[in-house]
């Protein structure tokens, strides 16, 4: 039984430690960077099983524990800025007039979702001014073309590999175009929109993720090149979609060094919104950034509308000169 234990702790640990350590490099494997995602899985199970090595009384399980402690602590470091025990990043702004806020939704769809019914009474019930989806193809814009025209510009880009892409406004709209920022032809959203107090830039992302046979190199590559479009120093930007990349990857960390951005999650929590369809594997894929010369006045998940993703909504302004 001894042996059999011992053997279970050490395959534990190696696991632990492998995907602990494994991210730490500049590799784009799939199967490395996907390990950015379950930090918060890695840490229950570091933390579980070093509680039962503590039972043993055996030098080298000593040792393991140790190296055990220090994964625990690393994971639970890069995932502490994302609860609501850490500072705020951003403050939300108050006081801010109606008739000068801006209202943004994103919604990554599922391309295999064959009801479309919640998400176009969510459409009408939130009225966004700036409307983005995802893994949109012509059967779903189809679906949403009641909705779609009530906006002065829409952008429809229908795919069926799950990247096609829907962009609606009623804001000015100076430019908006659909961008390829990487080799793989996925699509992202760039626009130059008025708003009531001031223009901005919106930006519209949805790379690629880790999956068998997908590495990140295309993926982390469309993030950057998105971060450094948007110019922040001619416009405000706020950056918006389904990234398939955590809040607290590498790359989420360069894409708001290169941008400039700040992350209203930090400090509030995570709002996990992928799986919807999971309760214990759900992450922070999701994301809303935002630069200096915005106020973010509401950030939230919306709820399920039959998608493997939560749907995302946020309210802004352009802060006036």
């Amino acid at each position: 039984m001894t042996a059999v234990f011992l053997f279970l702790f050490w395959l534990v640990a190696a696991f632990v430690l492998f995907t602990t350590l494994a991210p730490l490099t500049d590799s784009v494997q799939w199967w490395i960077r996907g390990w950015d995602f379950p930090r918060i899985h890695i840490a229950i199970v570091a933390a579980v099983t070093i509680l039962i090595g503590f039972g043993v009384m055996r030098p080298s399980v000593a040792i393991t524990c140790v190296l055990l402690l220090g994964c625990l602590v690393y994971q639970l470091y890069r995932i502490y800025p994302y609860t609501s025990l850490a500072t705020q990043e951003i403050a939300l702004a108050e006081n801010v007039p109606a008739e000068d806020q801006v209202k943004l939704l994103s919604s990554n769809v599922l391309m295999e979702n064959d009801d479309p019914t919640r998400l176009q009474a969510l459409i009408e019930r939130e009225e966004p001014d700036v409307l983005f989806l995802m893994e949109t193809d012509q059967k779903w814009i189809d679906w949403l073309e009641p909705q779609l025209a009530r906006y002065d510009t829409v952008i429809r880009h229908p795919l069926d590999n799950y990247y096609g892409a829907v962009f609606a406004t009623n804001l000015e709209t100076v430019t908006a175009q659909t961008v390829f920022l990487s080799e793989d032809e996925t699509p992202s959203v760039l626009a130059e929109l008025k708003a009531p107090t001031g223009s901005f830039y919106f930006v519209g992302l949805h790379p690629r993720p880790p999956v068998p046979g997908q590495n990140t190199d295309e993926r982390d590559a469309q993030i950057r090149r998105a971060a450094i479009m948007a110019d922040r120093s001619i416009l405000p930007v706020v950056a918006m979609g389904d990234f398939n990349d955590v809040a607290w990857s590498r790359t989420s960390e360069k894409f708001k060094e290169y941008g400039e951005f700040l992350d209203p999650r930090i400090g509030r929590g995570m709002l996990p919104s992928f799986d919807a369809q999971s309760w214990w594997m759900r992450f922070p894929i999701d994301q809303l950034y935002v630069t200096q010369g915005l106020d973010l006045i509401t950030y939230d998940r919306l709820e399920d509308v039959g998608s493997d993703h939560f749907p995302m909504i946020a309210v802004i302004s352009v802060k006036a000169d």
